[in-house]
């Protein structure tokens, strides 16, 4: 490591402990705290490596108007603490510098919020003064975190043969599943560029031009909708093989991701099986394509149970085509009655059902449920509940049944504390439809996931079948019920790639011209070739503990209404830069 010894300190503000007591040495940085004990002044002097104490003699007018977050320079004499006095919970907690002489470098004006502590303060004023929100302890450590993380998946990367490539910002737009940033040119009236929502046609190009194993930490832009765990603009960390199949890309990430996890989660208790699950029943058992492996209750499909049965509302509606799922709740026989009617509230105003029907099993059944149906189905439902259980029903069409009773797993899990917020669970989601319904186009076949992935069909079979019952060779890792990771095989079969897309309603020549790069690259010999792209944002989050707030592990993020305000964009631009991009705007409807 570089030393930083310079003319402004001979140490940093976290090396200093008790070998160091009778040296005369300068430190520098922020003033963190200071407390005034009448002849004598204490400062906290804070810099990147940590906290040292200084001692200063009190009354000194000067000294006293030095603000908190005032930059200082002292030099001193290292003392011992009294054992007393030892702070254990920082490393230079056994010694303090008795000051000779001290230097303002900067005085800091009164502050908009305290760096100091955990002041409550709302995120409007954390984004505007950033530079002092990324001051803070538990930030400033997020942070730096980060940037361990991505130079040990960097490492790591390089260990396992991946040769390491930077692809174009400024690219051609493509259909990726979202929203583009377009850049207008200056040069080419008229025309724009687009920011990648992910490098995937370059870097299927340079498993093409034969560079075998590639990675990037690859910068993504998607002009989406915000949301807790989503930005504008995010990292990954992509990756590319030629000669591979499904296990041999899904391998990778089981060497890198949980060793990530263990080496920066030291306390972790991670799962140490990663079970792969198709899509069809992920969406059956969990209600989600991203489901929780930490969470035991799994959701059973009760429409036979219910099919011609005494409860009528159930009953009729699955004449008309819905289904019936039952979420159990373990041990909850004895929940008082207000347990229940809030979870019928939360069905009502967060999952849009009707009302929420339910069954207790405790000594005997209980509820209005149970009094509509035999013997017989009352026994296959307990089966399905267990002792001192109850079970709760959705009935709606499949796909909003599965959503629903998803939501319903993952509310009961946390409130009967089935979850350990410090347990890795990891999964495979396999076999996604490669083909999905466009409501805006009359249901027509849309592309589900990535239009890049390969079907897992023939050339014949995707002239004859079903598009919707088409899967693809494609999947997802999740971690904890966030998708950390997107990836599969790719389509490198120029006739394959036609036929997709056109099933997806894009003729021959839009593909020609949306993805010519990569259809005549087809042409002169492709590899067989997948790869995938762990999520280095929602990464770092998690293991750090700070669930879905991606933001605070991001230095200068923007808020939820994608403002950097900060900088104060996105901001207008003079007529004349306009004029030079051939820009107008036009009236907001």
């Amino acid at each position: 490591m570089l030393s930083l010894k310079s003319k402004y300190r001979t140490h940093s503000c976290g090396e200093l402990s008790a070998k160091n007591v009778g040296e005369t040495v300068t430190l520098a940085g922020w003033v963190h705290r200071k407390r005034n004990h009448g002849s004598l002044l204490f400062i906290d002097l804070r810099d990147n490596y940590g906290i040292t104490q200084i001692v200063l003699d009190g009354g000194d007018e000067a000294l006293e108007r030095v603000h908190p977050e005032s930059v200082i320079q002292i030099t001193g004499k290292v003392v011992a603490r009294d054992a007393s006095q030892i702070n254990d919970k920082i490393p230079t907690g056994e010694i303090e510098i008795q000051s000779e002489s001290w230097n303002v470098l900067t005085n800091a004006e009164t502050l908009p919020f305290q760096v100091f502590g955990d002041e409550d303060t709302s995120e409007e004023l954390r984004y505007k003064y950033r530079f002092l929100d990324l001051r803070r302890e538990k930030l400033h450590t997020s942070i730096l975190m980060r940037n361990k993380m991505i130079k040990w998946l960097r490492d790591k990367m390089w260990d396992l043969g991946f040769s390491e490539f930077q692809t174009p910002l400024l690219t051609a737009d493509s259909p990726e599943g979202a929203r583009s940033f377009l850049v207008p040119s200056r040069l080419h009236h008229g025309k724009f560029y687009a920011l990648p929502q992910a490098p995937q046609m370059f870097k299927q190009l340079l498993q093409i031009s034969g560079f075998d194993r590639y990675f990037q930490i690859a910068p993504c832009f998607r002009d989406e909708d915000l949301r807790a765990d989503r930005l504008l603009e995010f990292y990954q960390l992509d990756l590319e093989m030629s000669f591979v199949d499904l296990p041999d890309i899904q391998a990778v990430g089981e060497e890198v991701i949980p060793g990530l996890v263990r080496e920066f989660a030291p306390d972790a208790n991670i799962y140490p099986d990663i079970p792969h699950i198709s899509f069809d029943e992920a969406m059956l058992k969990y209600g989600s394509d991203k489901p929780d492996m930490r969470n035991p209750i799994l959701i059973s499909d009760v429409t036979d149970v219910f099919r011609g049965s005494d409860f009528g509302i159930f009953a009729n509606a699955i004449e008309n085509g819905a289904v019936v799922r039952a979420i159990p709740a373990p041990n909850s026989a004895d929940k008082p009655r207000s347990w229940f009617d809030k979870l019928g509230e939360y069905a009502t105003k967060e999952l849009g059902l009707g009302g929420l029907a339910y069954i207790v099993f405790a000594d005997e059944p209980k509820g209005p449920v149970a009094k509509k149906l035999d013997a017989e189905r009352i026994e296959k439902l307990h089966k399905i509940a267990g002792d001192n259980a109850s079970l709760f029903f959705v009935c709606d069409n499949v796909d909003l049944a599965a959503k629903a009773a998803g939501r319903l797993r993952n509310k009961l899990g946390a409130d009967l504390g089935l979850v350990n917020p410090r347990d890795f669970a990891f999964c495979w989601v396999d076999n996604f439809p490669f083909f999905e319904p466009d409501e805006e186009r009359g249901g027509a076949p849309a592309f589900t996931h990535n239009p890049f992935s390969y079907p897992i069909a023939t050339l014949e079979e995707l002239s004859t079948r079903d598009p919707f019952k088409i899967k693809a060779a494609q999947f997802d890792m999740v971690l904890n019920g966030l998708e950390i990771c997107s990836g599969g095989l790719r389509n490198y079969n120029p006739d394959v790639m036609k036929k997709c897309f056109e099933i997806a309603g894009y003729p021959l020549d839009a593909v020609e011209k949306n993805f010519s790069a990569l259809y005549t690259a087809f042409k002169y010999g492709a590899p067989p070739h997948g790869g995938c792209a762990f999520g280095i944002d929602r990464l770092v989050s998690e293991i750090l503990g700070n669930g879905d707030s991606v933001r605070e592990t991001v230095a200068f993020p923007a808020n939820q209404r994608g403002q950097d305000l900060l900088m104060g964009s996105p901001n207008e631009v003079t007529e004349q830069q306009l004029r030079d991009i051939h820009i107008q705007i036009r009236k907001k409807n």
